[in-house]
């Protein structure tokens, strides 16, 4: 595969999108995720837009990454709320004029029909190298389990520790990432939060909500909702890694 990036093929950015979500699509419906899928946002880091074509020049898959500051002397601990947090220092350091030192990957996406064939892997080398290519010194990236949609019952603490006999990490995305040398740095309890009514979370997955716990398609955590105030609240863990240089 070839990858390129959307400063170099602002063309393809449609196309790169059309690739899918990670996740259930109501995981774009928050403040964050609106954020990050704007035109705006993505043509301003449009060099850490990383896209994966084929032979054909078709997309195949999409990594998406913002720079900001980390560590710096006001964040000297990755955040509790993970992803949300992380697109908001970046934006932050754009406003502030604070030069970024690491690379924080948000989402890598695979064309549906080649799920499962390793182009994972490639993804996240070739964020490494754009991190070194830009003299960033770290990448970092709030993991979304991707088996923890199977157990969205279980706490995350328990679930990211399982590992293999092998000794490897149990859960194939926090390997993926392992095998080329990151390292668990901690869950962060609150990555993704969203709130909504009961009539969006029915438009956003199709289930309608009771009281009380509900579990939804594409959902790693439960989905708290209540009738009485026509409110639903859903707060995603995530595993923060560190891949160094």
């Amino acid at each position: 595969m070839r990858v390129v990036d959307l400063a170099g093929r602002p063309d393809l950015l449609d196309a790169a999108l059309s690739l899918g979500d990670v996740g259930g699509q109501f995981i774009y419906q928050g403040a964050s995720g609106r954020m990050i899928t704007g035109e705006r946002f993505l043509r301003h880091w449009a060099r850490y837009f990383l896209i994966a074509l084929d032979d054909d020049g078709t997309p195949m898959a999409r990594a998406l990454s913002v720079p900001l500051a980390y560590p710096a002397p006001d964040r000297t601990e990755l955040p509790d709320h993970g992803w949300d947090k992380a697109i908001e220092w970046a934006a932050q350091d754009v406003m502030d004029g604070r030069a970024p030192n690491a690379l924080c990957a948000l989402e890598v996406v695979i064309a549906p029909h080649l799920r499962g064939t390793g182009l994972a892997a490639p993804m996240l080398k070739a964020l490494k190298a754009r991190a070194a290519e830009t003299g960033l010194r770290k990448l970092i990236v709030s993991v979304r389990p991707i088996g923890k949609e199977a157990e969205p019952a279980v706490p995350m603490p328990e679930y990211a520790a399982r590992r293999r006999p092998d000794g490897l990490l149990a859960d194939r995305w926090l390997r993926t990432h392992e095998r080329l040398g990151a390292r668990v740095v901690k869950v962060c309890p609150f990555a993704v939060t969203l709130a909504a009514s009961l009539a969006d979370w029915h438009d956003w997955t199709g289930v309608k909500l009771q009281d009380g716990e509900n579990f939804i398609p594409g959902g790693i955590a439960p989905v708290y909702a209540s009738t009485a105030y026509d409110t639903a609240t859903y707060v995603e863990p995530n595993v923060w890694l560190e891949h160094p240089m």
